[in-house]
């Protein structure tokens, strides 16, 4: 006979689990510590002969081989990584504060990163705290500092001050960038938006990445059918951390004041069909341009009851050279301009009606 779960079983079980897990942590987290803490010594060591006795580059070499020969099964006792360590002890000089700050949470590759790539105290510091808050791997800690994660986070205009109240409102400008690197994608300027949507997709690791932490893809041209009307969002994701629908438009060109109205619109039908009101944060929409003049931006954002903000993104500084200067720009349009008056004027109003409506793709 088969003996029967008992009551609750499931959830003890559950519970019992965390617990493991956490202490499972915590033991990581204290070990971590302690051998960042007996780097921190042997480089505070090393500073100190150097200094008070003028060692050199060969004991320290001979120091790396004794250490390795008394202690043959444990990892970090090479030349290079005693450098390192030296580097720690002077980067930040008082133990105590490598147990108190971020710093002291991270992996022993992690800090190398942040000796190699940063000469900033405030800025090691910074990167530090947004790392033990994250989780990141190391290869998304190199990426946020090479990219100058520190001058672009929470940067990108926009009227959420406005449009959301206030907690949630700084919340939402935690989502966003200026500018975004995209040079992951390895595309020129003259790719279409399509093609760019589609690059992003294919690349979707990295393009959350980017992102940053929480992002879910939910999807690409994403259909709304609105009173018979078909309309497309670019890119749709959800953020896991606070809640929210996240609408991404796209375009390959410098930013106009109707590009806020579309994704506005876009926001709204998002909020309205999928958004959950008891459950979910309000959706905002963040528009990723090519250029941008930031004053048109602040404008434009002014006249606009939906949250939105604007950022621009970068590719390669080869591809960045390749867009043409503002100067081109206007000088194509006025010969265009006189050719068509020697033509004959289009018929304008229909134009400006068609490029003032929302985009909607069949």
């Amino acid at each position: 006979m088969t003996e029967m779960e008992p009551a609750e079983y499931a959830s003890t079980l559950e519970d019992l689990k965390k617990h493991v897990h956490g202490a499972r942590l915590r033991a990581q987290r204290a070990t971590n510590n302690e051998l960042l803490q007996l780097w921190w010594t042997i480089g505070r060591t090393i500073l100190t002969r150097q200094t008070e006795q003028g060692w050199g580059t060969k004991i320290i070499t001979r120091l790396a081989e004794d250490l390795r020969a008394e202690f043959p099964t444990m990892k970090g006792f090479s030349r290079a990584n005693l450098f390192y360590m030296r580097r720690f002890a002077e980067a930040w000089p008082d133990l105590t504060a490598i147990v108190q700050r971020p710093v002291g949470l991270l992996p022993w590759g992690h800090v190398i990163e942040l000796l190699d790539k940063l000469d900033s105290p405030e800025q090691r510091d910074w990167y530090a705290a947004k790392d033990a808050h994250h989780g990141w791997s190391r290869a998304v800690l190199a990426h946020q500092i090479t990219t100058r994660l520190h001058e672009r986070d929470a940067a990108a205009p926009s009227n959420f001050a406005g449009t959301l109240e206030q907690r949630d409102s700084d919340q939402a400008q935690e989502l966003t960038k200026d500018p975004y690197a995209l040079q992951f994608l390895a595309v020129d300027s003259s790719v279409s938006e399509r093609e760019l949507e589609q690059r992003l997709v294919d690349r979707i690791l990295e393009t959350m990445r980017e992102l940053g932490q929480g992002f879910a893809f939910v999807g690409r041209q994403v259909h709304f059918d609105v009173d018979g009307d078909d309309f497309f969002v670019d890119l749709l994701f959800f953020h896991v951390e606070q809640l929210r629908y996240v609408v991404i438009e796209l375009k390959t060109t410098t930013f106009d004041p109707r590009d806020a109205g579309q994704l506005g619109f876009y926001v709204a039908v998002v909020d309205d069909r999928l958004r959950h009101p008891h459950k979910h944060q309000p959706t905002v929409g963040i528009l990723l341009v090519a250029d941008k003049n930031d004053t048109v931006v602040r404008y434009a954002l002014a006249s606009s009851n939906q949250p939105v903000a604007v950022s621009r993104y970068e590719l390669t500084a080869e591809m960045q050279d390749a867009l043409p200067d503002e100067t081109a720009i206007t000088r194509a349009f006025a010969d265009e301009l006189d050719r068509s008056s020697d033509r004959g004027m289009p018929d304008t109003e229909s134009d400006d009606q068609e490029a003032q409506s929302p985009r909607a793709s069949a």
